[in-house]
């Protein structure tokens, strides 16, 4: 086994959306010889560049990019793919004596990269339709919170962690327990997220939150003067619904009424403006959970540098 300082590294640029990640992990890609793997679980998808916020095609050619278009939007793309895509793409990297630079917001896809997913384990179809038609018959009863109590008696842990209306994960929990005898919290412990692949330099970017709002204001005006509504009427004539799980995404969902004639671009900023800061807020709530992020000043340029060159030089 590999001593810790025998692990190849990697530099996660991550934080709330419109921190300037693009432009900081690009310039920390030139000056200590890296490459680029997408973190960014919307910038996967092709034909979505202006709403995604995807690296110009200028800014990818200054620095090899990886896993950006891979599939199309109606291709599923899951966070244990991207674990397997990613680390591919890191071993080639390395392999070539160069840094990996993992940047984006998607916590789930980051986690999955540094530290693995639990195994989740088959879907047992008769246990999972026989939950359904409980969980459709306490609805119908007016105690739809009756299988979440079932789940606290077995699994508190999972309970505490699954919102009592959240129907699709509560039946999910329980029908790991009652296929294979595991809760879902167990299953957690015996995984460990102890995958450790990599010597990691973990930076998270932060603003003050009325710079980032006003940053985030900024974007959104960005993105439409950019084309957006152009953008997302051309994923509908290339066939792509607002059914499909991309084409929910902030930004897309907020054209599909002024794409319908429905309400006006104006209104669709405001929204896309309020649902943007409420991402962010979410984006460093799961952060501040991930006891290995060192937050940093998004605009400490030369600070950020001479971490990742101690890092390196450790």
């Amino acid at each position: 086994m590999p001593t810790a300082a025998e692990l190849p590294p990697v530099v996660v640029v991550t934080g709330p959306t419109a921190t300037g990640k693009t432009a900081l992990a690009i310039a920390l890609a030139k000056r200590f010889d890296g490459e680029i793997v997408n973190a960014d679980s919307m910038q996967v998808f092709r034909h979505m560049d202006i709403g995604t916020a995807k690296p110009t095609l200028e800014e990818r050619a200054q620095v090899p990019h990886h896993l950006i278009d891979v599939v199309t939007p109606k291709v599923p793309y899951s966070a244990g793919r991207y674990a397997v895509d990613a680390h591919a793409a890191a071993a080639g990297i390395h392999a070539a004596g160069r840094l990996v630079v993992l940047v984006g917001g998607t916590g789930l896809y980051i986690k999955a990269f540094l530290k693995g997913l639990v195994e989740a384990g088959n879907v047992d179809h008769e246990v999972r339709g026989e939950l359904e038609r409980e969980q459709a018959a306490a609805e119908a009863s007016g105690d739809a919170g009756r299988l979440h109590r079932r789940l606290a008696a077995i699994d508190p842990e999972s309970a505490r962690r699954i919102h009592p209306h959240d129907a699709k994960r509560v039946l999910r929990a329980l029908e790991l327990f009652e296929s294979g005898g595991l809760t879902a919290s167990q299953r957690r412990e015996a995984h460990g997220f102890g995958d450790q692949r990599y010597r990691v330099l973990h930076l998270a970017l932060d603003l003050e939150r009325a710079a980032l709002n006003r940053r985030i204001d900024a974007r959104c005006q960005q993105m439409l003067d950019a084309g957006l509504l152009r953008e997302v009427r051309h994923l509908v004539a290339l066939g792509y619904g607002f059914q499909l799980r991309p084409l929910q995404a902030i930004g897309y969902r907020h054209m599909q009424p002024v794409v319908a004639g429905a309400d006006t671009l104006t209104n669709a900023l405001e929204a896309m403006r309020r649902d943007t800061r409420r991402y962010a807020r979410r984006q460093r709530t799961w952060l501040r959970k991930v006891p290995e992020a060192i937050w940093v000043d998004a605009e400490a340029r030369d600070e950020i540098a001479e971490r990742v060159e101690a890092f390196l030089a450790e």
